[in-house]
């Protein structure tokens, strides 16, 4: 069975379509066959890896809400073993939709069940929320990822998120638990990032890798060129600070 990764944080622009993007990217190049949902109606983790998101006939959504099998939703992208299921539009809706289903916290759960074993990761890109969407994937996962800027307010909504996680943990997937915690858009120019950092760090200590992705514009492009920074610039600071992040997670296991 894939290890199932959630990458989520309520608060939006910390970093977290970059990181399923380009941890994606450095696991599959590792050699770990390697899965992206993109769980987000916004949809910039497809954009990020090539995909027009105005030719995306069927999604995530698909799977969702009509049960559509999840091997066949799957696109390939320029890394060879990363594959992707897209998001739509439609996914807006999908969490209205979803409100009268039945076990409807488990349906993205149901349908990872179906790849039978065909990845060695699945990196979820949840939406920047902690609706019905995040809690598919939360009810999914083995993992959370959970991005955090070192920029003023980083660890406010911390507490809420934490407690999302306990309450999913308790009532819908006792396996669920904390992979790791990265901190995003480090500027070493600034006091700031150095005391937020070590604020993180106190306040989450054990979960916080010791990687720390730093503030590039390198990495800020790669996107609008369809490219995780491993192809876009493999040799920035950025694409470094990715290639180590996949190391500490293949080592957590």
């Amino acid at each position: 069975m894939a290890r199932v990764t959630a990458c989520t944080n309520q608060k939006g622009g910390v970093g977290k379509t970059t990181t399923v993007i380009n941890l994606a990217a450095y696991l599959a190049l590792s050699g770990t066959s390697t899965l992206v949902i993109d769980l987000d109606p916004q949809g910039n983790a497809t954009s990020g890896l090539g995909i027009d998101r105005r030719t995306v006939d069927r999604s995530v959504y698909d799977a969702l809400i009509d049960r559509a099998p999840m091997s066949e939703l799957t696109v390939g992208t320029p890394i060879a073993g990363l594959d992707l299921i897209p998001s739509h539009s439609a996914l807006s809706g999908a969490e209205v939709e979803l409100v009268a289903t039945p076990i409807r916290e488990r349906r993205l759960a149901a349908s990872l069940a179906g790849l039978n074993g065909r990845y060695g990761r699945v990196l979820v890109d949840c939406p920047p929320s902690l609706g019905l969407l995040t809690v598919n994937a939360l009810t999914a996962a083995d993992g959370v990822l959970i991005p955090i800027q070192t920029e003023y307010y980083a660890l406010e909504g911390m507490s809420q998120l934490l407690n999302t996680i306990r309450l999913v943990r308790d009532g819908l997937n006792p396996r669920l638990e904390i992979e790791g915690v990265l901190l995003t858009m480090y500027d070493a120019r600034t006091n700031l990032s150095a005391q937020v950092a070590a604020e993180v760090r106190k306040h989450l200590n054990g979960t916080v890798f010791d990687t720390v992705v730093p503030r590039s514009v390198r990495l800020a492009e790669a996107p609008s060129h369809g490219l995780p920074i491993a192809l876009y610039d493999p040799a920035s600071r950025g694409a470094a600070a990715y290639r180590q992040l996949a190391g500490e997670v293949g080592a957590r296991g």
